[in-house]
């Protein structure tokens, strides 16, 4: 079946900005916050047994750490009482074990006054700031901005930047299940769960969802990106909720999941990577990090543990992809990630792209550059994995009809089970991965750097990973015509995996294999100061960074492709 995108704006879904949940919450944001701080007390002390030992434990462990943070990871956008705040709670925690007198009920009381402390700090950093004259204005920033350095690319000369020529929608494909996305946010509330490679991410899906029509979308978007302006001012507009994966205490990721729980429950359309951060491989996530995922399985539970059956309280699971020719920080995520699995054996150098001055840069050469973006929308799951149709129902692998409530019951009723839960929460994660899989868009960057490493890898099958990043480039050249073969040998293989339904390719993949190629080399890491593959004076395929080689060839890992070298 031909694959279409979408080349118009759609209507925005009724009902009106007033209406949305998400600016219903903003309204309400202090008693909001205020509930996600009692609920996450409630959650850590069930945890800790309400025995005071226990919660003192937990209160030294989040304290330890919060100290380490600040003296060793500190970042821009830390509050300034960071220092003073903790201070205040290691004199208290002092001040107790101190007063020898304090009966068990006594300790309990002050330990709690000290949880209730920090949850209440916690919820208010991760709440959202969302304002609607901010998004409006944002989003019209975006689509304007972002539009005018394209046509400044298309069309040449200063006056191109004012054109209404080309849409960013010329640049930017939107495909797969977007009527099906549009419906459901009407029936019931949206979980949606995109790849992650760049730091672009979330602005692009924050596009994507006002070019669709949707309501804002609540994001759990990484606490680093507010550490440059530009990225904390387009977040803090578009409703993020901020999320500190520098914070690993029970205290701190309680009071998180608590945050996304209450928000879905509320009927806010919710967004958040499950990857947990940046892919630093380049590789689709396999293992997703679970436990944001968790909170839309206890929050479509709670849902029907308070009567809402109807679809107004079912929770829609909505993988989507994102696809690029190039990410701006692939130098610096796959040194990361080579950093971590080959541990002493690879050294990294830090140039991570992080100020505001080099992100504008960035886009105005990604915007002057002929590069495509896609993302493609899957199909919408319920929290069970199972697919649902075109009135919200969900099916199951045999095409019929079932209730996820009754998954959630026992003796006839809805009831709490953590363990059943947590098996749920892995089965989706599993689901969603096989979905990003299932919806990957094929660029020709994407099919040139696999072959490419795979052939360099087949002729060096002595080495190991880490021998062979360090092969010098000079020795590295690959001959044309043999180049092109292999290519033909991977593309026959993507197009049979088309055919099965499991995967997806890019319009400009069904031009002649010499087009697909030059297409590819062109775009391939096309911002980067070391190409990570080039055609050369000779006619000869080589590389100016093997690492880099690497990072966009593990866009096509796990399809099985490497059996065909």
């Amino acid at each position: 079946m031909e694959e279409k995108y979408i080349k118009h704006r759609y209507e925005p879904i009724l009902p009106s900005k007033d209406e949305w949940p998400v600016v219903k919450l903003a309204r309400e944001r202090k008693d909001f916050v205020k509930k996600v701080s009692e609920k996450a007390q409630r959650r850590i002390l069930h945890q800790t047994a309400n025995i005071p030992e226990i919660l003192k434990e937990e209160l030294e462990t989040t304290l330890y750490r919060e100290k380490l943070r600040v003296k060793q990871n500190p970042w821009v956008v830390d509050p300034d009482d960071d220092a003073e705040f903790w201070g205040k709670v290691k004199a208290s925690l002092l001040h107790i074990s101190q007063e020898n007198k304090l009966s068990d009920a006594q300790r309990m009381k002050e330990y709690r006054e000290i949880l209730e402390s920090i949850t209440t700090r916690y919820a208010e950093e991760i709440a959202s700031n969302f304002k609607h004259q901010h998004y409006k204005f944002i989003r019209s920033v975006v689509t304007f901005g972002f539009a005018r350095l394209l046509n400044a690319a298309r069309v040449k000369g200063f006056k191109s930047i004012f054109s209404n020529q080309y849409s960013l929608q010329d640049k930017i494909q939107i495909t797969g299940e977007t009527d099906q996305l549009r419906d459901l946010a009407t029936k019931g509330t949206i979980v949606m769960v995109p790849t992650h490679f760049s730091n672009l991410d979330s602005i692009l899906i924050g596009w994507i969802i006002s070019v669709l029509g949707l309501p804002p979308f609540i994001y759990g978007a990484g606490l680093n990106l507010f550490n440059i302006s530009i990225f904390a001012y387009f977040m803090d507009a578009l409703g993020a909720y901020k999320v500190d994966r520098r914070k690993k205490n029970l205290v701190y990721l309680e009071t998180l999941k608590t945050y996304s729980k209450e928000a879905i429950q509320f009927g806010c359309h919710s967004l958040f990577f499950p990857g947990g951060t940046r892919s630093r491989s380049g590789m689709i996530e396999s293992k997703l990090k679970l436990g944001l995922l968790s909170t839309a399985i206890e929050a479509q539970r709670n849902n029907y543990q308070h009567g809402h059956d109807d679809l107004h309280g079912k929770v829609f699971i909505v993988p989507v992809t994102i696809n690029y020719h190039f990410v701006l920080e692939a130098p610096s995520l796959i040194r990361d990630y080579l950093s971590i699995t080959g541990q002493e054996r690879y050294y990294k150098e830090n140039d991570e792209f992080s100020t505001s001055y080099k992100i504008s840069k960035f886009l105005i050469k990604f915007f002057t550059k002929g590069s495509d973006i896609s993302v493609s929308v899957g199909k919408a799951m319920d929290v069970l994995g199972n697919f649902v149709n075109e009135n919200g129902e969900s099916i199951d692998q045999h095409g019929r009809v079932i209730n996820p409530k009754h998954y959630f019951m026992s003796n006839g009723e809805v009831n709490i089970d953590p363990q059943r839960e947590e098996e749920y929460t892995q089965m989706l994660g599993k689901r969603i991965v096989e979905e990003f899989h299932r919806i990957n868009r094929v660029f020709s960057s994407h099919l040139v750097a696999f072959t490419a490493f795979e052939m360099i890898q087949a002729k060096n099958s002595k080495l190991d990973l880490f021998d062979l990043i360090r092969l010098p480039e000079e020795e590295i050249s690959i001959d044309y015509q043999e180049f092109k073969a292999a290519c033909q040998r991977v593309y026959d293989e993507i197009m049979r995996l088309r055919e099965q339904g499991k995967i997806k390719i890019a319009p400009h993949m069904k031009q002649g294999m010499d087009e697909i190629i030059a297409h590819g080399l062109d775009n391939v890491g096309m911002y980067h100061a070391k190409r990570p593959l080039i055609r050369n004076k000779e006619g000869k395929i080589v590389t100016e960074d093997m690492s880099l080689l690497y990072f966009y060839h593990n866009r096509l890992h796990g399809y099985g492709l490497e059996k065909l070298f």
